[in-house]
């Protein structure tokens, strides 16, 4: 009860909550581009179990932080740098995004419908589930670990987690249909996934890019994306008009 009539609590949840959105920009990136090559009625299966994988993973984690605070003891060296778990999942997990992301755009590019690679609609959505359990797990191990860095208390951790996967729920809808509806913001969020996968890589040699560049990068791009997309739409209507 101390913790709802505590200042220092709620400023600490509010705090977390926003940095535990702003971490699952990457998450509900993924999500977005990966869900658009499944028919829609699949696809909002796949963004519901994908999100409770992410709150769940997160949960487990925080459930058990002594095993999670080892994984970041080093358990090797190798050419002067010492590697621990995390920077394995984090190399591992930036190498398997920037190859899904660059697999992706050569299937845009190639115009590819995916159908040669998925094969049937239920092969198609377990692939899809399974690269999502991959990513989750990795940005997951992320997610709480600067978690564990900003808060003391595991109750103001899981409720900042909770209302961070609930807004990665709300907003997961929107952003995958105008991804799916407009084409160039789906290169555009491929080339993001590209740009956090160096990120991650980075992190796991122990080279860390302030993660602000990156959303600042992304936050203008997608901007100047919105007023392509809004410059088209008027183009649009202008011509029918005309008509």
């Amino acid at each position: 009860m101390h913790l709802l009539t505590s200042p220092e609590a709620w400023a600490a949840l509010l705090t977390l909550t926003s940095l535990e959105i702003v971490l699952g920009i990457d998450n509900v990136i993924f999500l977005s581009v990966i869900v658009s090559r499944i028919p829609e009625q699949q696809a909002h299966r796949a963004r519901q179990i994908g999100l409770a994988l992410a709150l769940v993973f997160r949960i487990i984690l925080l459930s058990v932080l002594v095993w999670l605070i080892g994984l970041t003891v080093p358990v090797f060296s190798f050419a002067g740098y010492d590697f621990s778990w995390r920077d394995l999942i984090l190399i591992g997990g930036g190498l398997f995004l920037i190859a899904k992301a660059t697999h992706e755009i050569h299937g845009e590019v190639e115009a590819d419908d995916g159908e040669a690679d998925e094969g049937s609609a239920g092969n198609a959505f377990f692939w899809v589930i399974v690269q999502i359990v991959i990513i989750d797990i990795v940005f997951s191990l992320d997610s709480i670990i600067t978690a564990i860095g900003m808060a003391q208390d595991i109750e103001i951790m899981i409720a900042a987690v909770v209302i961070a996967c609930l807004v990665m729920y709300i907003s997961s809808g929107p952003v995958s249909r105008f991804v799916a509806e407009h084409p160039t913001t789906k290169m555009l969020a491929l080339a993001f996934l590209v740009l956090i996968g160096v990120a991650l890589v980075a992190d796991g040699f122990k080279f860390h890019i302030p993660r602000g560049y990156i959303y600042f990068a992304i936050a203008f791009s997608a901007a100047v994306e919105f007023f392509n997309v809004l410059a088209k739409r008027n183009r649009k209507k202008t011509s029918k008009q005309s008509v």
